[in-house]
């Protein structure tokens, strides 16, 4: 066989699969989310949130809106040196990340199987 043809059939053969992979993959929403940092950010996105007091004061005073928490948990980044993650039966997380004002803002989270509590908010230094 020539390579012209070996060419042609590895091409048609590459079409033919990204076509049916784009049909059995289009419709869903698929990430592909591996790293830690990426894989806790998602867990707490798709998980009801709330907010304690303490949060919400913080948020009030400092003129945010708590829509910044859904950019951080987009854009942020996990310190999982301060976080507890062996902790039971919720686990704690320090996600730092900016808000819409370029302020570094650091959230600690209670990541609990159904819910995702943001417990304090505060500004953070670096």
């Amino acid at each position: 066989m020539k390579l012209i043809h070996r060419l042609g059939f590895y091409g048609f053969g590459l079409i033919l699969g990204i076509i049916i992979l784009m049909f059995f993959l289009g419709g869903k929403r698929t990430s592909c989310d591996y790293s830690p940092n990426a894989r806790v950010l998602k867990n707490i996105r798709i998980k009801e949130r709330s907010f304690s007091e303490d949060a919400l004061i913080f948020f009030r005073t400092s003129d945010l809106d708590t829509a910044v928490v859904s950019n951080i948990l987009e854009n942020g980044n996990v310190d999982f040196g301060k976080s507890e993650t062996q902790k039971d039966p919720c686990h704690i997380y320090y996600i730092t990340g900016e808000s819409s004002k370029l302020e570094q803002l650091e959230l600690q989270i209670e990541n609990c199987d159904s819910t995702a509590t943001i417990m304090n908010a505060h500004h953070r230094e670096e």
